[in-house]
């Protein structure tokens, strides 16, 4: 015999509806969720009373000319509450750890940033990492226990299934260690870990330069070069999680040996290291600002000309890309990214040479207006909307 659903099993079900719906859209008013639910005024109104005698949503009363306003009272906007607690962002660099503890909405409330030998000392890092967590927490007079999510990132890449590092010659310290794992234990919580241009890109994507754009290569440029595909409004990871390794490919064979035991790929010849080598070769100090090593590119002519060569040289890279992928936008950041506008003028004037005219005349080219909190800030809004689904 069969059971006719109850009226509050209805209910319930139009419920998590709603909150889906709500969480997914970042803002909603009830005739809104009337039009994507396909769900009646009344059952509309109900659930979301519920939702919001549980304080599981709240609103906020828009403007006359804001979304969904029109004759009468004002319209509300109906948006996800925030979860109580805290969350945990942890940027890895090659040579830092930047660690910040936020509201589960992503505003920061303390942050610290550590140099270190990341690449090499895979243990100190995690510790440092941890050691940072913790006492931040503590300034915060918060312990583990109200932290929500944690999210870190790394700068290689991660095999989407063993959530180890893919390569044994990037990064050797962590070859064999679960990076999940290992900084799991050490914080006492569970942790995501993810490659950190796709941090990058989240962030950019969400707050910065490529905010509102669907098809993006965010070009992380620093110790070492990693791009982070978002595909028609997703990111494209491949089938294995390497997707993206544009540091590898090959664009000479006259250059010294690379890291992943190749000669000639893209990082030995451009990234912040060798442009700051050639910066000094050339009796240059290129390191005017800690925060933006090379923010003086703009002023310096000498300065100008060696920033505009780098990106003739990974722009010649990316018209490959522009030719593959036909993207909107290509986002520059890293410490390459505060080179600011010579460096988009090298890679624009490779991308107009060298790719397909038309994919050449669609895409636009800004650096990070995250700067080099990109990563750590996409690490914190991962972090932040875990929480969010999460409860």
């Amino acid at each position: 015999m069969t059971t006719a659903k109850t009226p509050s099993s209805r209910r319930h079900r139009s419920r998590e509806l709603l909150l889906e719906v709500i969480r997914r859209e970042g803002g909603v008013t009830r005739a809104d969720l009337c039009r994507l639910t396909g769900l009646s005024r009344s059952a509309v109104a109900d659930s979301v009373q519920d939702l919001l005698n549980e304080r599981l949503v709240v609103e906020d009363v828009l403007d006359a000319g804001g979304k969904g306003a029109g004759r009468g009272r004002p319209s509300a906007l109906l948006v996800a509450a925030p979860p109580r607690g805290v969350v945990l962002g942890i940027d890895f660099g090659h040579t830092h750890v930047s660690v910040a503890v936020a509201t589960t909405d992503g505003r920061v409330l303390a942050d610290q940033h550590s140099e270190v030998n990341v690449d090499a000392q895979a243990a100190a890092a995690l510790d440092v990492a941890a050691g940072a967590a913790h006492r931040l927490l503590s300034q915060l007079d918060m312990t583990i226990l109200d932290v929500r999510s944690i999210t870190a990132g790394l700068p290689a890449p991660l095999d989407v299934r063993t959530k180890r590092i893919k390569s044994a010659s990037i990064m050797t310290s962590w070859a064999h260690l679960e990076p999940e794992r290992e900084l799991g234990s050490r914080l006492g919580g569970p942790v995501v870990v993810v490659n950190d241009a796709d941090l990058g890109a989240g962030a950019e994507v969400r707050f910065g330069a490529a905010k509102g754009f669907r098809d993006v290569v965010y070009v992380k440029a620093g110790e070492g070069i990693g791009a982070s595909l978002i595909l028609n409004g997703a990111p494209y990871q491949g089938s294995h999680g390497i997707a993206g390794e544009i540091g590898h490919t090959n664009v000479t064979s006259q250059e010294g040996w690379c890291r992943c035991g190749n000669r000639g790929c893209l990082e030995t010849v451009v990234s912040s290291i060798v442009v700051e080598e050639r910066l000094k070769a050339a009796g240059l100090d290129s390191v005017p600002n800690p925060d933006f090593p090379l923010s003086r590119s703009g002023e310096d002519p000498a300065i100008t000309r060696i920033v505009m060569a780098s990106g003739r040289i990974l722009g010649r890279v990316l018209a490959d890309i522009c030719n593959c992928l036909n993207p909107s936008m290509i986002v520059l950041g890293g410490v390459l990214g505060t080179a600011g506008k010579p460096l988009v003028e090298g890679v624009r004037e490779s991308i107009n040479l060298y790719a397909q005219p038309a994919a050449a005349a669609v895409v636009e080219v800004r650096t990070a207006q995250l700067g080099l909190r990109a990563e750590l800030m996409g690490a914190v809004a991962q972090a932040s909307q875990r929480a969010l689904y999460q409860g």
